[in-house]
């Protein structure tokens, strides 16, 4: 458990941001435009550069890239799993009429349920969880090219 603590607290964090984003855009009712999403890849970025930074200062001498990538990859799953519950919830109990002025906003004949918009939340989740740890691993692995300690 201890091995995975630091991405669990930063998973809530990083939840709680986009949640936090995502009602600031409803509040001005820009939360139908999914153009406001990608700002959610740079969310899920920070917060999993945080938890890895974090990490590699736990260990230095012992931080290895498979480590750090783990580290990224559970962080980003847990933010994007309690994101995806928050989603549901608030498409559901709270405003009922947001998927169908979410679709309105796409300009298509979509024939979805809220089953498969919160499946494609998650998955996109997933997948901006995955680029931004491969990302952000770029600026924590060891080469050989630099000398360690000039970072």
């Amino acid at each position: 458990m201890k091995k995975i603590s630091l991405s669990i607290r930063f998973g809530f964090f990083t939840s709680a941001l986009l949640i936090s984003y995502f009602l600031i855009l409803a509040l001005f009712n820009k939360h139908i435009n999914p153009a406001f999403s990608f700002f959610n890849a740079v969310i899920t970025a920070f917060g999993i550069c945080e938890v890895v930074r974090l990490k590699k200062l736990e260990n230095p001498e012992t931080f290895t890239y498979d480590e750090g990538f783990k580290t990224g990859v559970v962080t980003g799953f847990i933010a994007t799993l309690i994101f995806t519950v928050f989603f549901l919830f608030y498409a559901t109990e709270i405003n009922a009429a947001f998927l169908p002025e979410l679709l309105q906003t796409i300009k298509g004949d979509f024939n979805v349920d809220i089953g498969m918009v919160t499946f494609i939340v998650a998955v996109m989740g997933l997948a901006t969880t995955v680029v931004a740890t491969l990302t952000v691993m770029q600026f924590f692995k060891r080469t050989k090219n630099i000398p360690q300690n000039h970072l």
